[in-house]
Formats: C-alpha cells, sequence, structure tokens
C-alpha cells in the first residue's frame, strides 16, 4: 500500500485527537483511504519531551511546505491568524487542506475554495460547523439535487447544555453557566458562546454554502442567552415549547435572513428535544422537504473524526479538485427590522390593556408568575414590533419559531 505524508498544524486538544483517531483506526481508515496515511510533522510553538509525537515536530512551516512528499495539511490551530497564511500557503504549494477552523472558515472560505480549486487540490472544512456531525458533505453531496430555503440548527453544545439544565433543573443562568466552566463544557470566557458569536460564524458558513455566495459572519444578527431566566422557562412550559438557541438562515419573500437568537421551540418540532451538550442541524429542501443531522457538536475525538474523514477525502483525491460551489461574491442579506416572526412579550399585569393596544390582537399566557402576563403576538416584523414594545415596560421578550 502507497504511503502519504501529512502534516498536523497545532497540537492542542483537537490536534492531538487527530493523531489518537489515525493511531487507534490505522486500519481502517487506511482500508478506506486505500493509502497508508501517516503524519510526518506535527507544527506547534511547544515541545512535548516524553509524548512519542516529539520527534515529528516542528517549529516553522517552512519544513511542510517545502516537503514534497506531505500531500495532505490538517490544519486545527484556531483563530485567523497565522492559519489563514499557513493554509493558503499550502493549498498553493499543492497541498490538500482539511480544517475545523469555524473562524477561517466564515472568514475565508470562498477564498480558499477558489485557490485549491486553480491547484487541483482541495480545501475541506466539515468539522468547522458540527464538530463531528456530518453536514457540510451531505450538503454539497447528497443534497445538491435541493433548493434548500431553511437551515436552522443548535449549534452550539454549551449554550443547549445550560438552556437544558435551567429547563429541567429550574436554575438560573449564572449558577448553570459556572456549572458548565467547572465541568469543562464552557471556556473560561465564555463570551463566544453565550453571546452567540460560535454559532453565527457557523450560519454564517451554512448560509454561503446553501446561497452559493459569500454570507459575511457580521452580517448575521446575533443574540444570546445572557437575559433568558427562570421565568422565561416557566412561559416556555406553559407554551409547551423549549427555549433554543437558534442558527438559522432562511428565504423570506426572497430575501435571505441569517440570524442566531433565542426561540420558543414548539414540542413537535425535531429540534424541541435536542438538550445537553448535544447538536443538531434542521434542513428543509423543495423536494426532500425536512432533513435533520444530529450528534456531539464539539469535543476531541467527535471534531477529530471528522477532520480524519476529510484527511481520508482528501486522499483518495490527489490531483483532483472536488468543486464546492461557494464564490466570493457577498450575499445581500436582510436587515433584522425586516425579519417577521410572533413574540412573545412579558409586561407588567398592570399594562395588560395598554399591551393589547400596542400589540393588537393578541394571545395571554398565564405562567404563575407573580406581577406580570405573557402575550403571544400576531406575526410582526422586528420594526413594528420594537416600535410597540418601545411604549411598555416589557420585561422581556422571545421569537416563536413557527
Amino acid at each position: 500500500m502507497d504511503r502519504v505524508e501529512i502534516a498536523v498544524l497545532g497540537y492542542g486538544t483537537v490536534g492531538s485527537g487527530v493523531v489518537e483517531v489515525l493511531n487507534t483506526n490505522q486500519e481502517i481508515i487506511n482500508r478506506r483511504a486505500g493509502k497508508d496515511i501517516h503524519v510526518k510533522y506535527v507544527l506547534d510553538l511547544r515541545d512535548f519531551p516524553g509524548d512519542p509525537i516529539q520527534e515529528k515536530v516542528v517549529h516553522q512551516m517552512d519544513p511542510i511546505l517545502e516537503d514534497p512528499d506531505v500531500k495532505v495539511v490538517v490544519e486545527v490551530m484556531g483563530g485567523v491568524e497565522p492559519s489563514y497564511s499557513y493554509v493558503k500557503k499550502a493549498l498553493l504549494a499543492g497541498k490538500s487542506v482539511a480544517t475545523s477552523n469555524k473562524e477561517l472558515v466564515a472568514r475565508h472560505g470562498a477564498e480558499l475554495l477558489k485557490i485549491a480549486g486553480e491547484n487541483r487540490v482541495n480545501f475541506f472544512y466539515e468539522a468547522s460547523v458540527g464538530g463531528g456531525i456530518p453536514v457540510i458533505r451531505p450538503m454539497f453531496s447528497c443534497l445538491t439535487a435541493e433548493d434548500i430555503d431553511e437551515v436552522s440548527g443548535i449549534l452550539n453544545g454549551t449554550t443547549n447544555y445550560i438552556l437544558s439544565k435551567m429547563t429541567f433543573e429550574g436554575a438560573d443562568f449564572e449558577s448553570v453557566l459556572k456549572e458548565a466552566q467547572e465541568k469543562g463544557y464552557a471556556e473560561r470566557n465564555p463570551e463566544a458562546d453565550v453571546e452567540g458569536y460560535d454559532a453565527g460564524r457557523k450560519i454564517a458558513i451554512l448560509s454561503s454554502m446553501v446561497c452559493e455566495k459569500q454570507v459575511d459572519f457580521e452580517s448575521v444578527y446575533m443574540e444570546g442567552i445572557t437575559k433568558i431566566t427562570r421565568e422565561d422557562i416557566l412561559y416556555a412550559g406553559k407554551l409547551n415549547r423549549a427555549i433554543k438557541l437558534l442558527a438559522r438562515s432562511r428565504m423570506q419573500d426572497g430575501v435571505m435572513y441569517a440570524m442566531v437568537a433565542p426561540f420558543l421551540v414548539e414540542n413537535d418540532h425535531p429540534l424541541y428535544s435536542v438538550n445537553g451538550v448535544f447538536n443538531a442541524i434542521f434542513v428543509h429542501g423543495n423536494m426532500l422537504g425536512d432533513a435533520m443531522f444530529y450528534g456531539k457538536g464539539a469535543g476531541k475525538l467527535p471534531t477529530a473524526s471528522a477532520v480524519v474523514a476529510d484527511v481520508v477525502d482528501a486522499v483518495k483525491h490527489l490531483g483532483i479538485n472536488i468543486r464546492i460551489r461557494w464564490s466570493q461574491e457577498k450575499m445581500q442579506v436582510g436587515e433584522i427590522k425586516d425579519f417577521a416572526c410572533r413574540f412573545l412579550v412579558r409586561i407588567p399585569e398592570d399594562c395588560l390593556k395598554k399591551a393589547q393596544e400596542a400589540f393588537g390582537q393578541t394571545e395571554t399566557v398565564d405562567a404563575g408568575v407573580p406581577g406580570e402576563i405573557g402575550l403571544i403576538t400576531g406575526v410582526m416584523r422586528e420594526e413594528d414590533f420594537a416600535e410597540a414594545a418601545a411604549k411598555l415596560p416589557v420585561i422581556n421578550r422571545i421569537r416563536l419559531n413557527g
């Protein structure tokens, strides 16, 4: 069996996971690749004395770029730089790249795919969105006959874990966040997760693939879960719904809207039952209808497994570019003010009449919270809702899914 050399950029959680997956499942991976996949270099600033990987560690990119035997580069460093520079140089040097780096893909995916095509190599990024959940490849391969008009998902395990604990245990946000940090589910600085930035990058990637144009991360409306309270959970239960942080891309009246925000998900929706650290991506196509991809969206080995699957695909297509349609042309994303949905609005009980006048026809919801009442509005544009809400002392508001 012919041997193919690869290099791994970054020997942190995912990088060490990639090496572990390759070692543990070596026989089956090589059989499926049709080649003997061998790690020749590991790039890292650190040394790893006592680790067998130490003999392969390099501290500069040049040995990897200059070695003609290295056919595939795995980038799992994270961040935009120096990842972007390294990946671009690798592609220009005729080496395929597999990455789990959502920041890199969201910002430079279209450009890197173009460079890969021009150099008859591949740029694969399955692990950048769903971790171990296969969704990228099904979207550009299995669903290629579909006109996809909606992608909606729970794309962040940390926030889903927090909301699940709040729902089932009645805990408050701060205490659950602290517990998530202690268990390693949340970073010491959890801003990227709880403010929706992580999910925002992922939905930007998926949106770009759906429309085949560049959807910038900055054009995605993002709202996190820091304002969700135990009282909100009570209202959700009263409505037979669950609060989920959804990342969604949807065509509405011919305009694409991309956003991340808490939504009240109905109990007959597939995403309703996705709890804990699990993620799920829900796709709607005009021929297929609904499909959902479910599993662990993060973690060392699930993510590494998806990266290695990309390595195998790259090895099977040496010298052949698999075209993924994603141009650098910017996609015009609709402004959030024009997005329309229904809202749950919590208001002081003595403001009920005034609220009904402001919002028009509504449905009242009594969740047993002293001194307040909930209203469900009709379908309203965000701008119209904000105008009506400005007339009232609104305690909180959450959008309804469906």
